[in-house]
């Protein structure tokens, strides 16, 4: 055959595989509000950027009617691109092809572009769009689901790993999505859960929507299993871009450095914090008073909101926040916020992001509820990330910084390189009101008046003890600062500590509290 004629049979193969599904399957995703796999892929990618492998791969499976029946690319698009310029890997899996059901071909597929990313030390961008294993194929499905779980934990803490759930994700297939560093969902097309509603129908006699059940709201609100949430697929890729600014390409490397900006002057950081400890700010307005151009990337901002995650840069560098919320149940520390800033932290710290941390806490949250929640083994999660992180890390107390929040949030005795503190800072064992009323109890009780001699034991516990300056004498904290130095002496601190060293005793792995 003269090549011309193979090349017209190339073009012709190639038409063939880029309708997937064909018309009608593509015109169902359509009306479901969902885009196509490949135009997925257009849009996240940089543009004439992507390069597709295994365009040509069927299925192999010959029982249940499977046998000569054509399925193009299995139902899943692999290849690689670039975000701004930044080499990617990714697969989409693709609806209109057998629902993107998960065959032992369709995993290869997957594992494949996994094994070229780990090898090649790229990003790793799943979109996940499946109605789950292929029946049809039996145990062969299952063992692609555990090849491509084994995979993620391989690649965890190597390259970064980002899942995007765009249609159902159910069963055994959610795990992957967990097992990766970002999870993006979007409102009223992203599904996860493990059980169906027509198993829990027919088990529990319970009507649910898959919506309730596992949508991107419950995800993003209620389980925390989703990090990014948005109310379009162009919103949500966009999200990915800019995510993908902030992080390295993996964790032998630093993230892009960027032109340093000076933060926006609408954010005055000595009018954010009030001087009364009791009153409630927005401690996102004090970072993003210090980061560049005011710039600050939140993460998981939907979930345990009395706890900021996110990312900024100083001086051009990405650095990891996190920070206590005043605003949401005071910033108290509990079972969720423990665990959102735990994950967090232990990501920077596996990808060479520096932590800057920002206190202002009463301590954990009390109560029956969070005993039983298990705070203990929750809240020691953040005392082992923290204690574990090798990177750079600074600390700033802006208010309070009472008991075990004081020294979970960063302190210097779990070897924050750099620990900073405003002049209204108060660090004690518990908070003024309760700690006098335990110590002064019989010079209150037995006083002429309690509740005026109440007042002045508080005053006086907190001219002795919650202040900056005893810690500061104590060498606890590295000095006392005022909120318009903050940002330059943290800039500081990331120049003199871009060369740290941390010796630690050799171990295979430590045993977190999980």
């Amino acid at each position: 055959m003269p090549l011309k004629n193979k090349i017209e049979e190339l073009k012709k193969r190639k038409e063939e595989v880029l309708q997937g599904g064909g018309e009608q399957a593509v015109a169902k995703q359509v009306a479901m509000g969902k885009l196509t796999a490949r135009e997925r892929i257009i849009a996240l990618l940089d543009e004439d950027s992507f390069n597709e492998y295994d365009m040509f791969v069927e299925h192999e499976a010959r029982d249940f009617g499977m046998d000569g029946k054509t399925l193009h690319g299995d139902g899943v698009i692999i290849g690689t691109g670039s975000i701004y310029g930044a080499p990617v890997a990714v697969f989409a899996q693709d609806f209109t092809v057998a629902g993107g059901s998960l065959g032992f071909m369709h995993a290869r597929k997957i594992t494949k572009i996994m094994d070229y990313a780990l090898r090649m030390r790229i990003p790793l961008i799943g979109i996940n769009d499946s109605g789950g294993a292929r029946i049809q194929e039996g145990v062969n499905s299952l063992a692609g689901y555990g090849e491509i779980f084994w995979r993620n934990t391989l690649s965890s803490g190597i390259i970064p790993q980002i899942s995007v759930i765009l249609g159902p994700c159910a069963g055994g297939a959610v795990y992957s999505p967990a097992l990766t560093d970002f999870v993006f969902v979007v409102d009223k097309i992203s599904k996860m859960f493990i059980t169906g509603p027509e198993v829990i129908k027919s088990v529990l006699g319970e009507e649910i929507s898959q919506e309730d059940l596992g949508g991107a709201k419950v995800h993003a609100m209620i389980t925390g299993n989703a990090h990014f949430y948005s109310e379009s697929e162009f919103e949500c890729f966009e999200q990915i871009k800019k995510l993908i600014t902030f992080i390295p390409w993996n964790n032998t490397r630093k993230a892009r450095r960027f032109e340093p900006k000076d933060p926006k002057s609408v954010f005055n950081i000595n009018e954010i914090v009030p001087g009364d400890s009791k009153q409630p700010y927005d401690v996102r307005n004090v970072i993003r008073a210090i980061v560049d151009d005011s710039d600050f990337f939140e993460i998981q901002e939907m979930w345990a909101g009395n706890i900021v995650i996110g990312f900024g840069r100083l001086n051009g560098e990405t650095v990891g926040f996190v920070a206590n919320q005043p605003m949401v149940m005071a910033g108290v520390l509990d079972v969720d916020s423990s665990d959102k800033a735990a994950r967090f932290i232990r990501y920077c710290d596996a990808f060479n992001i520096p932590l800057c941390t920002l206190v202002d806490l009463p301590g954990y949250l009390p109560g029956i509820d969070q005993e039983h929640a298990g705070v203990i083994r929750h809240g020691a999660k953040l005392l082992y990330a923290y204690s574990e992180a090798s990177v750079p890390k600074m600390t700033v107390i802006l208010r309070k910084a009472y008991g075990g929040g004081y020294i979970a949030m960063s302190s210097r005795h779990l070897r924050a390189d750099f620990v900073f503190a405003w002049p209204g800072a108060e660090i004690a064992v518990m908070g003024p009101e309760g700690a006098a009323n335990i110590i002064f109890r019989k010079e209150i009780t037995e006083a002429e008046n309690p509740d005026e001699m109440r007042r002045k034991k508080v005053e006086e516990y907190k001219e002795k003890f919650a202040n900056p300056y005893v810690a500061a004498a104590k060498g606890y904290i590295d000095t006392v600062i005022e909120p318009e130095e903050t940002r330059k002496l943290l800039l500081h601190a990331l120049e003199v500590s871009s060369t740290k060293v941390a010796d630690r005793p050799f171990k295979k792995h430590g045993i977190p509290p999980f």
